[in-house]
């Protein structure tokens, strides 16, 4: 078979482990693909070498297309999702001054009780709260803002969010200039181990279902290739299914922890795929469930409702015109392409493009191409839907 050669740009997170299980176990080159992998330092260098068209494919913070597609943060560019790559994945954690504080105030470390835990966050005396996010246009920071913010004692003045790549993050605990981050693993496991930080909440409790990172490409580039972008897709697709098998999780840690993906421990790296987090130095393990899917939900498909709550956040945080960022950022979530890509390897798809979000406590069947379909639970912490045509977020 004749190969193509593609580059894809990634960040050394767990999260990126779609693509390389693409490239390892030889999806992508059963899909006529020669996928060259592209180590990135930051989500900012990564940005602006597909904006500049480096790299043909990338790894992305879910909010990102819908930002450079606004012309928000300095580069402004059409940038279409392929697929979503992951739900869940971030982890919040505090430093060992901000955890002592939390103690003082009764609280009591379960990993999922959002509200006793912004609670006793904001009952410390600690002014201004210092928090690290990967990036200003990521899921980190729009989960933090939306649990922090619900709670009756929270003040704007009280949190100050910075910027700091996820590499970087257990150094900056470490050396006090954060008391608490959002970060995907294996970094807030890194902080733990490195940095005696203490983790507190996963990103999964604040909203079950959130689309933690996807495959982003230009607009115009996925135009002129589409044969290209379908067989990316379909080379993920597979990668993704193989790895929600609970039995392939050992090779696919070691596959990560090689040199030239990640070079972290294997028990850096476990924990996002088990569920098995240690939360504090010298503490057994603790199971989180539904830590990190990559398949299992149609974890994959580019949910254009979710793009619209991704919308209606930047609209309020950046004040622009809420329907028009609406529109923009539905047609940047290419679920056309999706079904274009699946269709004829015979994937059951979704029958909508759009789902009410928030509304499935349990695991729900919903009408599909195959009538196989399970979706949810999708519940935000706090009992709210987002109708992505009704005018706000309701409780």
């Amino acid at each position: 078979m004749k190969t193509t050669h593609v580059h894809c740009g990634y960040l050394p997170l767990v999260d990126c482990a779609p693509l390389i299980i693409a490239k390892e176990l030889k999806f992508a080159a059963q899909e006529g693909l020669d996928l060259t992998l592209v180590k990135q330092p930051s989500w900012s260098a990564l940005r602006d070498m597909l904006a500049f068209g480096q790299i043909e494919f990338a790894h992305m913070l879910s909010p990102m297309p819908v930002a450079m597609s606004l012309g928000l943060g300095g580069m402004a560019s059409d940038i279409d999702v392929l697929m979503v790559l992951s739900i869940n994945g971030t982890i919040i954690g505090v430093s060992d001054d901000l955890n002592r504080r939390m103690e003082a105030t009764g609280w009591a470390n379960t990993l999922d009780d959002p509200s006793a835990t912004s609670q006793a966050i904001l009952a410390t005396d600690k002014k201004p709260l210092r928090i690290g996010v990967p990036f200003p246009f990521s899921m980190h920071r729009m989960l933090l803002e939306t649990w922090l913010s619900h709670s009756p004692e929270f003040v704007a003045d009280r949190i100050e969010i910075v910027t700091v790549p996820p590499p970087k993050m257990a150094d900056a605990v470490q050396s006090g200039e954060l008391d608490m981050f959002c970060v995907g693993e294996p970094w807030g496991s890194v902080a733990v181990q490195q940095s005696n930080a203490t983790l507190i909440l996963p990103g999964s409790k604040i909203w079950e279902f959130s689309p933690e990172k996807v495959l982003g490409v230009r607009n115009k580039w996925a135009a002129q290739n589409p044969k290209r972008c379908h067989a990316m897709i379909r080379a993920i697709y597979k990668a993704a299914s193989w790895l929600d098998q609970p039995e392939n999780a050992p090779l696919a840690v070691e596959i990560l922890a090689r040199s030239q993906h990640l070079d972290l421990p294997d028990h850096a790296i476990d924990p996002a795929l088990s569920g098995q987090f240690i939360t504090r130095l010298g503490q057994t393990p603790q199971q989180i469930d539904r830590f990190l899917s990559f398949s299992k939900g149609a974890a994959n498909f580019p949910w254009r409702s979710q793009a619209s709550w991704i919308a209606d956040v930047l609209s309020r945080w950046h004040g622009l015109d809420r329907d028009r960022s609406r529109q923009i950022a539905q047609a940047c979530f290419r679920s056309d392409i999706y079904r274009d890509a699946l269709t004829p390897i015979g994937a059951d798809l979704p029958g909508a493009s759009q789902k009410v979000e928030g509304t499935m406590e349990v695991p729900t069947a919903v009408a599909s191409t195959m009538g196989e379909m399970i979706l949810g639970p999708d519940r935000f912490f706090n009992g709210a839907v987002f109708d992505f045509d009704g005018a706000e977020p309701v409780k």
